[in-house]
């Protein structure tokens, strides 16, 4: 149907990660996004104003089961986390008859498999664009924000990652915002021995001139779980838990499977579900 105002869409907006609806992280996602611009599309994110909206699109290639776009509020991601398994739980609402073993998601940063289960999602953690220790003048600074970490590596798989070790979880959940000055970081530490998490993960990114913090981030824990089990870290199967300090409960699962693929796991909940006119 068209309107003078544009095309009314399928709209879904989606918890990701959370223990319960509405406790993780927030995606917008238009499930029919043919015929919209680039301009459309950030246009809406920035209406939106959530850390990303997704635009689902018919693939470019067989291999995968449909395309998809992330914006933020700023710009365009090649990936992202949160998105990649909402997404796959919009698409899926409106194929039930695809739930299978093995899903494709086509996105900028290539072809993303997927497997869902019971409200349940996961992906395979993509390749590091960007790895290895952050020179010494950014550590430096970062030791100068934290003044103490015990290790600071690239995690980068798309959105910009940095890495910050510190000693444990509380050491985490006392630290306060970076300078905007310095890229997006995620910052973990361990738990004590015997709960129910392993980790406590927060992520902090510049935008607009103010440092804003992610209460749930997939491709954050996907690089820090490259990083933690490739070091020995980390086992390599773990739960790690994010959002505290912003009010959020995410709660995200880390595998690595017998071919060394790691994937990260989480829930995903319809919690709007309608049209919007684009």
């Amino acid at each position: 149907m068209t309107t003078s105002g544009g095309v009314r869409r399928p709209f879904a907006q989606v918890d990701v990660f959370g223990a319960d609806p509405c406790t993780g992280n927030a995606l917008a996602v238009v499930l029919d996004a043919d015929g919209l611009s680039d301009q459309e599309m950030q246009r809406f994110a920035r209406w939106t104003n959530l850390s990303e909206t997704t635009f689902l699109l018919p693939p470019t290639t067989s291999e995968a089961d449909y395309r998809v776009r992330i914006f933020t509020p700023a710009g365009e991601l090649p990936f992202a986390g949160h998105p990649t398994l909402g997404s796959c739980h919009a698409w899926l609402s409106r194929r039930p008859d695809a739930v299978g073993e093995r899903i494709v998601q086509e996105c900028a940063a290539g072809l993303i498999e997927l497997r869902a289960d019971s409200g349940r999602y996961a992906f395979v953690a993509p390749p590091l664009i960007r790895e290895g220790p952050v020179d010494d003048q950014l550590r430096d600074e970062l030791a100068s924000w934290l003044g103490r970490l015990r290790d600071a590596q690239w995690v980068d798989n798309g959105p910009g990652w940095v890495g910050v070790l510190l000693d444990s979880a509380d050491e985490v959940l006392n630290v306060s915002a970076p300078p905007a000055t310095l890229p997006p970081l995620g910052v973990v530490g361990p738990h004590p021995p015997g709960g129910e998490y392993q980790f406590e993960v927060r992520a902090f990114f510049p935008e607009g001139g103010q440092v804003l913090e992610d209460p749930v981030t997939g491709s954050l824990n996907a690089g820090i779980a490259q990083w933690l089990i490739g070091t020995g870290r980390a086992p390599e199967h773990y739960t790690a838990h994010q959002g505290t300090a912003v009010g959020a409960d995410g709660r995200i699962s880390i595998d690595r499977d017998e071919h060394g693929a790691i994937w990260v796991a989480g829930t995903a909940i319809t919690c709007i579900q309608g049209e919007v006119q684009l």
